[in-house]
């Protein structure tokens, strides 16, 4: 059974959340402060965390952050927070997605498939242990490892998924729409200036000059595509 837990202290969302979650079908654990759903989280290892910004004893972001440090696991995080810088500071932190209160059970429930879409392409990603060298770039599918020149690169969850795609079409456009399909799910409703974030802190970590790309190439109005030799007429 799928489980999730819930880290937020305002009874009057975890409860009716948590009570929506059961009736879906999913094995649900609460706690009301970050300390605690920290613990949880690390202790039980549940299959998606669905984290409040707001909270006592460790804010949603100190906790997205110590959980990151431990596991990969999907984090949904909830805020009342609008403003952009702080989406950006949650993905920067490991999270995965965002759902601003007030929310509907549907909403919900749309990112959660979502996000549990992920873990499924993750784990047919996990199933093969092939080595991908392209160039002088060198993934490590099975153990999740990107080495530039034989020094190891430090990717964000989502990160060496994107990376992986690409890698795995090398020579070939990905579009927007399939790189959203595979790494982000179909029901992806949240911002879709999140995948130019991503391709954006790839680049800023693959890349000898992230202004001129050599890897990771944009193909304007389409997609993206990874190339081991720099085609001039892209960029």
């Amino acid at each position: 059974m799928t489980s999730i837990i819930i880290i937020e202290d305002d009874r009057l969302i975890s409860e009716p959340v948590m009570r929506s979650l059961k009736g879906w079908g999913f094995q649900v654990s609460t706690a009301d402060n970050g300390r605690l759903g920290l613990e949880m989280t690390l202790k039980q290892s549940p299959d998606l965390v669905i984290l409040d910004i707001m909270l006592p004893e460790m804010d949603g972001w100190e906790v997205c952050k110590a959980i990151r440090e431990k596991s990969v696991v999907p984090i949904l995080m909830l805020t009342a927070l609008t403003e952009e810088i702080d989406r950006i500071l949650g993905l920067e932190l490991g999270a995965d997605d965002y759902l601003t209160k007030p929310f509907s059970t549907r909403e919900l429930m749309a990112r959660i498939k979502a996000l549990l879409r992920r873990v499924e392409f993750d784990r047919t990603m996990m199933t093969d242990s092939q080595q991908l060298i392209i160039d002088n770039i060198r993934l490590d599918i099975h153990q999740r490892q990107v080495f530039k020149d034989n020094q190891p690169l430090d990717l964000r969850y989502k990160e060496f998924e994107l990376l992986s795609l690409l890698a795995l079409h090398s020579g070939q456009i990905v579009t927007r729409a399939e790189i959203f399909d595979k790494v982000w799910g179909t029901d992806w409703l949240g911002d879709m200036r999140t995948l130019d974030v991503h391709i954006r802190w790839l680049r800023e970590k693959l890349e000898d000059d992230p202004g001129r790309p050599q890897y990771i190439q944009t193909i304007r109005g389409v997609g993206y595509r990874f190339m081991a030799g720099r085609d001039e007429n892209e960029s």
